[in-house]
């Protein structure tokens, strides 16, 4: 099939947004929300990108191709971008999106970044997403204390940021945090009730991984629509390959051990598809978080 526009995916309803890092990844991803049944949002970052030799097409060009031959509608964003000379690549190279992250800016700094990168990708035909508040943990930064002041996302202010801005989303601090490999994070269901109520244009989730599955459907039935995950699948792929690897440690043929790894991913991009949806999940909740990954 071909690309899905981010926007009319985000628009049918509440969806799932996974990030890709390797071509597994991607396979995984459009696997498991086969298997759902769901639409599903393939989100490449800097930080992968930078993984890659800071070059964007051969990855990008592999998550396209896994979408072309996907059965359900699939959509491609360039996520958490701080560098302008990446987000202004994204319309050649298919992506449909991007999260623009002017956030450690101050705030009059990350208006006109923010609003910069939405007229150059509105006039391109892209949907824009931006970040107000703190969500910690990206790139091995320290989490934030979700009580601490500034680190929540202020309603008000984020629905005169969206006026100033002109982004199609925005990706609240609501107590999340990236790269949590426990699932323990309690979110403020009372600030995501009063930013549904004040700000015009669909709210994101960022961390995702780290909330427990009542948590999540929660904030879904009170108002976020973009639910990103991340930490999640690298949890997933490396408990596989490390289990795969003690148990037969004669093994050199990577495939042995990324086809394994690829369908553990698989099956947590399925749960979590099923969970957001709202739909009953035969095996289960989505299994939970320990291992200790650095990757975000």
């Amino acid at each position: 099939m071909p690309l899905v526009p981010t926007g009319r995916t985000v628009a049918s309803g509440p969806v799932c947004a996974f990030n890709v890092i390797t071509l597994e990844h991607a396979e995984a991803i459009v696997a498991g929300a086969e298997a759902a049944g769901r639409p599903v949002i393939l989100q490449i970052s800097e930080n992968a990108v930078r993984f890659h030799d800071r070059r964007l097409a051969p990855i990008a060009a592999a998550a396209r191709a896994v979408a072309a031959a996907a059965t359900v509608d699939v959509a491609l964003h360039l996520d958490h971008v701080v560098s302008r000379d990446l987000w202004r690549q994204a319309p050649e190279h298919g992506f449909g999106s991007i999260m623009v992250d002017a956030s450690r800016l101050p705030y009059r700094e990350n208006v006109a970044a923010t609003r910069a990168a939405a007229e150059f990708s509105h006039a391109r035909g892209l949907w824009v997403e931006a970040e107000l508040g703190t969500v910690g943990g990206k790139e091995g930064e320290p989490p934030v204390d979700p009580h601490a002041p500034g680190s929540r996302t202020d309603p008000a202010q984020a629905a005169s940021y969206v006026t100033q801005t002109g982004v199609d989303a925005l990706a609240v601090a609501v107590g999340s945090a990236h790269a949590m490999t426990t699932r323990s994070a309690a979110l403020d269901h009372s600030l995501i009730g009063r930013l549904r109520a004040e700000v015009a244009v669909p709210l994101v989730l960022h961390g995702s991984s780290g909330v427990p599955d009542e948590e999540l459907r929660r904030a879904v039935l009170g108002g976020i629509v973009k639910v990103n995950i991340g930490t999640a699948l690298n949890v997933a792929f490396t408990g596989s390959v490390r289990g795969t690897l003690a148990a037969r440690p004669e093994l050199v043929d990577p495939r042995r051990y990324l086809a394994p790894a690829r369908e553990a991913m698989a099956e947590t991009v399925t749960r979590f598809c099923r969970l957001v949806a709202g739909e009953a999940d035969p095996q289960g909740s989505v299994a939970g978080l320990t291992l200790t990954v650095t990757e975000s």
